[in-house]
């Protein structure tokens, strides 16, 4: 009997192979075609007539002539999706709504494909063995817009240009609003550039813009009395914001093998590439990047200094193989890449094997967080020391009859918890729990990361992390970060295995930012570091890099158990003046087993 359920196996396996397709659809042929005012309405209706026609096997590849293609939100497919570390809104526009799809090859031919309105221009959920390549994605009216200062006075305030392709108007209330075709902002921070070398200001940081009172002086000119800043001098472009982020350019949910290959975000109004819950992800020649200025004669702003409202690309809760190479980051607001878990908290204890744990950031929450037979340790939030791990017997939502849009859960634990489990008097809740499975490999390498704010790269996975070969030039805050944190962005995972090596860093950290107390900063957030135990990082090496550096900082590192820094050039740098509190080249705190050379 077992042999031939054996045969009849194989024989099912190869009438399965012998019935796939490769199946090639040109895109004009069903209303998808450059030039058109509007191709969402053709798309949504090829991809929800096409999809049921294939089985999981058929490999479809949808090509694009070449050319430029634009997406407007007032059709776009709503779907409710609850996105890592983005604004939690109860419906997402989706331009490319490819859930459930396998075997899927987006071939864009070089094409630009241009977006207006807050939408998610590519979404896949619970995807298989899909390929994005060969297309930008830009916005026709981008949130975030360039002033230019025009005079910088003490007692008249400040008077700004707005380039033309900007709606304008002033508020019921006196202050400057910004219109696009579905959103409405309100301008309140800003990052000064130099137009010449488009790096960010030195020292500049990032300020308040106070536009109460503002008025018009001419056509896109304004003065704003109230908004005052000696740093800011004529000609200096500001990136003017509000503090929301609501969409994502490329969103990845509970996908396996993803791969996005020579493709380029110009800008989102939240991250360029966002993963979650997602096994194997490989981004070559990835881009978040400026628009080339051969582009800027197609009704598009041309020469913007800035590209995401956040991250490049941000990993949640992800596991297998994170390969990013060959990439260009620049402009970005926040970081070129950040890998890391989530933290929940303990906020009741039900029995001895069953505790209701909850998402805390405000920005993360509502997706699924483990599964049964996951591996996961408990932390002191205010020592980050791990204790009691133990395996999950049975997780489901607490709060929701389903997982999406949920916050806290119901976890049952295959052993028994001890009493520390639990929450305490005084405190947010419990403990934290750090899930260990949902842990990547990191490859990040050959990618060069440049005048953006903030950070470069963060790494948070105990897995075998490599950095190597980028290029960190002008970061305006520390190149690279380690941290960890159970108290405020919940950002979950110990590095274990890091190398980071062969890597030039120019000139990074000319701005204070969070946890930027050296061009490589590891910094888990501690609050009670004399009571620790353990140590959060270890086994980090930094080796044969080359800083180019006006200031003294190089390495700041606490609570690490295992640290070399060896065979590392450093060329001192005269183009800005030293600045930073930290003098020390090596500033180590509750760090064991080190070698510096």
């Amino acid at each position: 009997m077992k042999r031939i359920s054996l045969l009849l196996v194989g024989l099912t396996l190869l009438a399965q192979a012998a019935f796939a397709r490769r199946v090639v659809f040109r895109m004009e042929d069903y209303g998808v075609s450059p030039g058109a005012l509007d191709c969402t309405v053709p798309l949504s209706k090829f991809l929800a007539e096409q999809k049921p026609q294939f089985s999981p096997d058929d490999n479809v590849v949808l090509k694009f002539r070449r050319g430029i293609y634009r997406f407007r939100p007032e059709d776009a497919v709503l779907k409710e999706y609850y996105v890592s570390n983005h604004d939690q809104l109860p419906l997402r526009k989706i331009i490319f709504d490819l859930s459930g799809w396998n075997n899927l090859t987006i071939d864009g031919g070089g094409s630009e494909f241009v977006f207006s309105g807050t939408v998610i221009p590519f979404a896949l959920n619970y995807c298989h063995n899909v390929l994005l390549k060969g297309f930008s994605i830009d916005f026709e009216d981008p949130k975030m817009v360039p002033l230019t200062i025009v005079a910088s006075d003490s007692v008249r305030g400040m008077t700004f240009s707005v380039p033309d392709w900007v709606r304008t108007s002033i508020s019921a209330e006196g202050y400057l609003l910004t219109k696009g075709r579905d959103w409405e902002g309100h301008p309140v921070a800003g990052m000064a550039f130099e137009t010449g070398t488009r790096h960010l200001v030195y020292r500049a940081g990032e300020f308040e813009i106070n536009t109460d009172g503002v008025q018009q002086v001419s056509n896109g000119v304004f003065l704003a009395p109230k908004w005052k800043n000696a740093m800011l001098k004529p000609g200096m472009v500001i990136a003017a914001r509000d503090w929301n982020r609501p969409t994502p350019a490329i969103f990845l949910n509970e996908c396996r093998d993803t791969k996005v290959r020579d493709v380029r975000v110009h800008y989102a109004f939240g991250m360029g590439l966002l993963a979650q819950r997602c096994e194997n992800v490989t981004l070559k020649g990835f881009s978040v990047c400026s628009r080339d200025e051969r582009h800027s004669g197609r009704d598009l702003p041309a020469s913007r200094l800035y590209t995401t409202h956040a991250d490049a690309t941000h990993f949640s809760q992800c596991r297998g193989r994170i390969d990013v190479s060959g990439g260009l980051f620049e402009g970005m607001m926040d970081d070129a890449i950040n890998v890391h878990g989530v933290y929940l908290k303990v906020r009741q204890r039900v029995d001895n094997h069953t505790l209701l744990c909850s998402f805390e950031h405000e920005q993360a929450w509502g997706f699924a967080w483990g599964n049964t037979g996951d591996s996961v340790r408990f932390i002191d939030p205010q020592t980050m020391d791990a204790f009691a791990p133990n395996r999950i017997a049975g997780i489901r939502p607490y709060d929701r009859r389903e997982l999406k849009g949920m916050r806290v859960f119901c976890i049952e634990f295959e052993d028994p918890l001890p009493l520390s489990v639990a929450p305490t008097e005084g405190d947010k809740g419990g403990p934290g729990i750090e899930n260990l499975t949902w842990c990547p490999e990191v490859y990040f390498y050959k990618n060069l990361v440049r005048n953006n704010r903030a950070r470069g790269a963060l790494f948070s996975s105990p897995r075998h992390t490599v950095c190597e070969r980028n290029v960190f030039d002008h970061v305006s805050g520390t190149a690279i970060l380690l941290c960890g944190d159970c108290n405020g962005w919940y950002e979950s995972g110990s590095c274990r295995d890091l190398v980071i090596s062969r890597n030039r860093f120019i000139n990074c950290l000319t701005n204070y930012f969070q946890f930027t107390n050296a061009v490589i900063s590891i910094y888990p957030e501690i609050p009670n570091l004399a009571a620790q135990k353990g140590y959060f990082h270890s086994n980090v090496r930094i080796v044969d890099n080359e800083f180019v550096y006006f200031d003294r900082p190089l390495l700041y590192a606490k609570s690490v158990d295992g640290l070399v820094f060896r065979g590392n050039k450093v060329r001192h740098s005269d183009e800005f003046a030293p600045f930073h509190w930290n003098k020390e080249p090596y500033l180590l705190e509750r760090v064991r087993n080190v070698e510096v050379e």
